[in-house]
C-alpha cells in the first residue's frame, strides 16, 4: 500500500554521495518542505510539497519543524552478553589499563563466565532491552556479535538469541560469529582452539542458524595475524565474509585484512599511514569504533587520516560490557567528528550508507526510490542541529520498512476514503 509520510522542514537524503574518501558538506542533497512516498516496505519517491500535489493517497502527518535523514546503521556491536562491569570501569578511573584488568580475571572472559551462566531466554531479554535503547535512538540496522560464549553450545546460545530478537523486533539484525574473540580457560593451545571452531563451531552457525560473517581479534593478549590468518583463510572457503578487530593496541590487524580479503577491519586506532596507504588500496572497509576510545580513555582512531587516503570510513558504537559501554552512536559519532575535524556529511555517510557497505548491504542508508523505507525524525528544522547537539536531540519518529515503530511525538493518519 502506497503511503505519503510528511512534511519535513527538510529531507537529508545522502544521496549522490561518494561511497569513499572525503566528502563536503555542500555536496548533500536537502529538500526543504520534503515528503516521502512508500510502498510496500520501500521508498517509492522523495520530493518537496510541489512534486506530490493533488496525489490521493494516505498520508501520515509529522510534526513540524522535522527533518528526516535515513536510519542509522551501527555496524559493529556485541549487544548480547550477561553480567556487568561496572566494577572495571571504576578500576579504568583509577588509572588500571584494560589488559592488566584482563589479565587478572576481568574483561572479556569476566563476561564470558556470565554469559554462559545465563539462560537463553535470559539473554533474549537483555538484547531486546538494549535493542529498544538502540531503536529510540534511530538505529534500524544493528550488527551483533556473538563471543561471549567461546564453546559450541554457548556460542550457539549467542547466534540463537540474536536471531530470535531479530525475528520479533524491528530492528534489522546481522550476526556475526566471533566465536575467536580470545581463547577461553579450558584451552591451552590458540591453534587447536581455532581447530575446534572451525571443525564444530562455524559448520552448525552457517548450516543451523544461516551465519555468513566471521570475526576474530587480533591483538596481543588475543589471537596473532599468523594464527588468525589460517583460521580465517578456512572460513573463506566455507563461505563467510570475514571481519577483524584490529589496530585496536598495536598493528598488524589491517594487513592481515589485507592479505585475507576481508570485507572490514575495525577499530584502527593504532594504525599506521603505511598500513592506511595499503588498505587504500584494497577493498577492505574501515570500521573506526569511537565508543571504545570513549570507554578505555583512548585516542580515537585517525578519521581524518583515512578519509584523506581516499578511504570508505564506517563509524559503529561497538557497543559492549567492557570497552565501550555507552552505546550510543550518534554521540560518539558526534565527539570523533570535533576531535578528527570530519564533516557533517563524513560524519552521517559513516552511519549510514558506508556503514550499509560494512554489511554488505545496498538496500539502505540513502533516502532514494527502491531503497527500504527506514528513515528517523528529528525535531529541528536544521539538520545540523543532529550533530551540533552532540546527541542530546533524540529521534521523535522512527520508521522502519514505511511503518512508524517509534515515537515521542504525536503523528497523525490520514486515511482517504
Amino acid at each position: 500500500m502506497q503511503q505519503l509520510i510528511g512534511p519535513f522542514s527538510q529531507v537529508l537524503t545522502m544521496d549522490q554521495l561518494p561511497a569513499k574518501g572525503p566528502i563536503f558538506d555542500h555536496k548533500m542533497q536537502v529538500i526543504e518542505d520534503g515528503w516521502i512516498l512508500t510502498c510496500d516496505g520501500t521508498i517509492s519517491a522523495v520530493g518537496n510539497a510541489d512534486d506530490f500535489r493533488g496525489m490521493n493517497v494516505p498520508r501520515v502527518i509529522v510534526d513540524v519543524p522535522s527533518v528526516c535523514i535515513p536510519g542509522l546503521i551501527d555496524c559493529h556491536t556485541h549487544i548480547c552478553w550477561g553480567g556487568n562491569r561496572s566494577h572495571e570501569y571504576a578500576m579504568k578511573l583509577q588509572g588500571i589499563p584494560y589488559q592488566e584488568i584482563a589479565a587478572n580475571g576481568g574483561g572479556i572472559l569476566s563476561t564470558v563466565s556470565a554469559t554462559r551462566g545465563s539462560t537463553e531466554d535470559e539473554l533474549y531479554h537483555l538484547m531486546l532491552e538494549r535493542a529498544e535503547k538502540l531503536l529510540s535512538r534511530g538505529v534500524t540496522t544493528c550488527e551483533v556479535k556473538s563471543g561471549y560464549g567461546l564453546s559450541v553450545d554457548a556460542e550457539m546460545k549467542m547466534l540463537s538469541v540474536i536471531q530470535k530478537c531479530g525475528q520479533i523486533h524491528p530492528i534489522s539484525f546481522v550476526s556475526t560469529c566471533l566465536g575467536a574473540h580470545v581463547r577461553p580457560k579450558e584451552w591451552e593451545e590458540n591453534t587447536k582452539y581455532l581447530n575446534y571452531l572451525l571443525e564444530e563451531l562455524l559448520p552448525r552457525a552457517k548450516n543451523e542458524l544461516n551465519v555468513n560473517r566471521v570475526d576474530i581479534f587480533v591483538e596481543k593478549g588475543a589471537f596473532s595475524a599468523l594464527e588468525a590468518k589460517s583460521y580465517l583463510l578456512n572460513a573463506k572457503k566455507m563461505g563467510f565474509d570475514l571481519v577483524i578487530h584490529g589496530d585496536q593496541f598495536s598493528s598488524a590487524g589491517s594487513r592481515l585484512a589485507v592479505e585475507v580479503g576481508a570485507l572490514s577491519v575495525d577499530h584502527l586506532e593504532h594504525i599506521s599511514e603505511e598500513d592506511a596507504d595499503l588498505l587504500a588500496q584494497s577493498s577492505v572497509i574501515p570500521v573506526v569504533l569511537p565508543g571504545a576510545s570513549c570507554g578505555l580513555g583512548i585516542p580515537f582512531a585517525p578519521a581524518r587520516m583515512l578519509l584523506d587516503k581516499n578511504l570508505p570510513v564506517a563509524i559503529a558504537s561497538d557497543w559492549n560490557p567492557g570497552s565501550a559501554p555507552m552505546g550510543d552512536l550518534l554521540t560518539q559519532s558526534s565527539l570523533l567528528g570535533i576531535y578528527e575535524k570530519m564533516t557533517m556529511a563524513e560524519i552521517f555517510a559513516g552511519i549510514t550508507f558506508r556503514a550499509a557497505s560494512a554489511l554488505k548491504m545496498k538496500d539502505r542508508g540513502i533516502l532514494k526510490p527502491n531503497m527500504v523505507a527506514d528513515f528517523i525524525v528529528y525535531p529541528t528544522s536544521n539538520y545540523q542541529d543532529i550533530l551540533y547537539f552532540q546527541g542530546a536531540m533524540r529521534p521523535s519518529h522512527v520508521f522502519k520498512g514505511g511503518n512508524l515503530v517509534f515515537s515521542s511525538h504525536p503523528i497523525t493518519s490520514e486515511v482517504l476514503c
